[in-house]
């Protein structure tokens, strides 16, 4: 154990060679226990052990045979931001999510290669510090009885290739002991510029949020110090600068805040014009963009800026993303593209939806893996300003990929985006609503089209065209029209040439929602008396999922046999059947002429109603675009690739921007 620090906890210079705290152990603060295990961990266990394949294979069980379960929260042991409150012979873990050291990614990303760990308490305690293996398994590496005071670890991160994490665990003796701060340090060289940053925030008809980023930034005197200023894009109609208390929100900030007023052009167009600002600005070392409907935790915000500060080139850092309303479920480990298909997915050896509150870090072998991603979701990612200078700002799409083409275009110019553990917003979930077949259908589809024809290496885009028109058979056999029309209106838009783009980013929106209106199954009522009464066919049977890949393809191709039969009168008026959201699937509804189908957010339901004539139409023109689009494959691919600089450079943007100015609300600084 190395000498005690002379003062760690605030950052400043330590005695011998120059150290930056590039993370705080941080607590909260509302007594929440749902989010208590992400910061402290009261659990006895440290191991799981996950069998190998090998051993899975000689009969042992897939998972482990039993989960320990979380001890009780006790949140009352929280006495401030930083500091904690240990009643004797009780020992806690800080091997969690916000508060262990994710050595793993300094070791690769930084020329760092040991990091310095302090512990300051008022009384007799013992701590114990801990390393992980990439698999998971516990190294007890140091300890020290401390009787009051600070102790101070210099602990190496050479060995952290492949993954692992530091931590320590705090145990406190015959007295009560009060946990003061602890911190992990870096060496810092005198060259190292310390960087600052720009938020950018778009938001849609969410002022409440707005408000509430700007207090929430404020409050926070670390933040405050690396913040330039808090761009807030407002695009709706219920204007932030017109609630209660915005003048006093917006006087915390002062100088540091600026509100841009603007036409709805996509969280896309707001993310852009948030770049777009910090570069005009010049003073900015990165911009971080951030969602409206977003929970911070601050502390993720400083060690982002510490993290990318410290990268040995220019990389991209984002956060991970919590369920809001289940608020220790983390979404995802990590993102990547899958070439093959080109689509969004996990990253491989990992697991979505992972609850904390059932299975810590320190029992979650795969959580110990140094996870490479080829993106990351834009609700919380901190781009330096030197890449957007070079890559250039957002795809012009106004929703879905942005993120992910953002990434991929990155990379091809050689930067690296990190998932950086312990940096983390909490996020509205998406679970319980189906966007693949309400307005954002049209987005899903040609962006995803955009992005393969702008990156993907493989030959026709591999997998994707199948998939593409598959999807559209899928809605056709579910009676889901109104997803169909807009697809095929993307396909259309794909096959113009990217000049669309800029010119129809903030019309398309419109377009969407008139033509859907014309459909029964986007016409979603909330009252289930609006609707005739059920009247199921004489004969029905209940339907099950195929489980094979040869059955799905029977049924699919049974099913739109089916579809060139008649219409049975009476499914014209009334619904065969009242499907739940969670129930209509493809293979659920293509048995049936006319069913009620409730809405994935519980708001009310539709009467989806089958149309043989439409059927076909559709069917046909569908087979038709995909065809062209294959024909046209590697001319639209160039002109796409080509393109791509132009239409997402700034000069382009400018235009995009003063065609969506309101007049009257320019930028201002408020």
């Amino acid at each position: 154990m190395s000498a005690a620090a002379t003062d760690t906890l605030a950052g400043k210079e330590m005695a011998g060679p120059a150290y930056r705290v590039v993370q705080r152990v941080v607590l909260p603060l509302d007594g929440d226990t749902d989010v208590l295990p992400l910061y402290v961990d009261f659990n006895s266990a440290r191991r799981v052990v996950e069998h190998t394949k090998r051993a899975i294979r000689r009969g042992a069980p897939k998972t482990p045979e039993h989960l320990p379960e979380s001890t009780h929260q006790r949140s009352d042991f929280i006495v401030g931001r930083w500091s904690l409150r240990l009643p004797a012979f009780r020992r806690i873990s800080l091997g969690t999510y916000f508060n262990a050291f994710p050595a793993s990614y300094w070791r690769k990303h930084t020329e760092v290669r040991s990091v310095r760990l302090t512990v300051e308490v008022d009384a007799e305690a013992t701590v114990i510090v801990y390393r992980s293996s990439p698999r998971g398994v516990a190294n007890r590496v140091d300890s020290a009885h401390v009787l009051k005071g600070q102790a101070s670890f210099d602990l190496p991160v050479t060995a952290f290739v492949d993954g692992g994490w530091y931590w320590f665990d705090l145990v406190a003796h015959v007295d009560n002991v009060t946990l003061v701060g602890a911190s992990w340090a870096v060496e810092e060289s005198k060259q190292l510029q310390r960087g600052s940053l720009s938020v950018a925030v778009t938001t849609f008809n969410r002022p409440d949020y707005a408000l509430r980023h700007i207090s929430t930034l404020a409050d926070d005197a670390g933040v405050m110090e690396v913040l330039d200023r808090l761009i807030i894009v407002d695009q709706g109609t219920d204007k932030v600068r017109l609630q209660e208390g915005y003048a006093d929100a917006a006087a915390q900030l002062g100088e540091k805040f600026l509100l841009v007023e603007q036409a709805n052009i996509g969280g896309s167009g707001g993310f852009a014009r948030g770049m777009h600002e910090t570069l005009e600005a010049g003073d900015s070392t990165y911009v971080l963009l951030l969602d409206d409907d977003v929970s911070i935790e601050t502390e993720g915000i400083l060690r982002a800026v510490n993290f990318a500060d410290f990268t040995t080139k220019p990389t991209i850092v984002g956060g991970h993303m919590f369920n809001l309303y289940e608020r220790s479920v983390l979404h995802t480990f990590g993102e990547q593209v899958d070439q093959r298909r080109f689509f969004w997915g996990p990253a491989a050896n990992t697991k979505e939806g992972h609850d904390f509150a059932a299975s810590n870090l320190r029992t979650s072998p795969w959580m110990h893996r140094r996870v490479d991603v080829d993106y990351n979701g834009w609700w919380m990612c901190m781009i330096p300003t030197s890449i957007v200078r070079e890559v250039g700002l957002s795809l012009p799409v106004f929703i879905k990929w942005d993120d992910a083409e953002y990434g991929l275009r990155a990379q091809q110019h050689g930067y690296r985006t990190v998932t950086l553990p312990g940096a983390a917003v909490w996020h509205m979930p998406w679970t319980e609503k189906d966007d693949t077949i309400d307005w954002q259908a049209y987005y899903h589809q040609r962006n995803r089209w955009v992005a393969t024809l702008s990156h993907s290496s493989q030959p026709k885009g591999g997998r994707m065209p199948f998939e593409s028109f598959a999807i559209d058979v899928r809605h056709l056999l579910s009676m889901q029209y109104s997803a169909v029309e807009v697809r095929l209106k993307a396909l259309e838009d794909v096959l113009s040439g990217p000049d669309h783009l800029h010119r129809t980013i903030g019309e398309r929106l419109p377009w969407i929602r008139a033509t859907r209106a014309t459909f029964s199954d986007a016409q979603i009522k909330p009252d289930r008396s609006a609707f005739p009464e059920v009247r199921p066919p004489s004969i029905r049977k209940e339907v099950e999922e195929p489980v094979v890949v040869a059955e799905s393809l029977l049924r699919a191709g049974l099913g739109a046999l089916r579809q060139f039969r008649a219409v049975d009168p009476e499914a014209r008026a009334h619904p065969q059947a009242e499907v739940p959201a969670m129930d209509a699937r493809w293979w659920r509804l293509t048995g049936l002429d006319s069913a009620l189908v409730s809405s994935s957010d519980g708001s009310g339901s539709s009467w989806y109603k089958r149309d043989r004539k439409q059927f076909v139409s559709m069917l046909l023109r569908t087979m038709a675009l995909h065809r062209s689009l294959l024909l046209r494959w590697n001319t639209l691919s160039a002109d796409y690739h080509e393109a791509l600089p132009r239409f997402t450079g700034r000069e382009a943007w400018a235009e995009t921007f003063t065609a969506a100015t309101v007049p009257g609300e320019e930028p201002k600084v408020l």
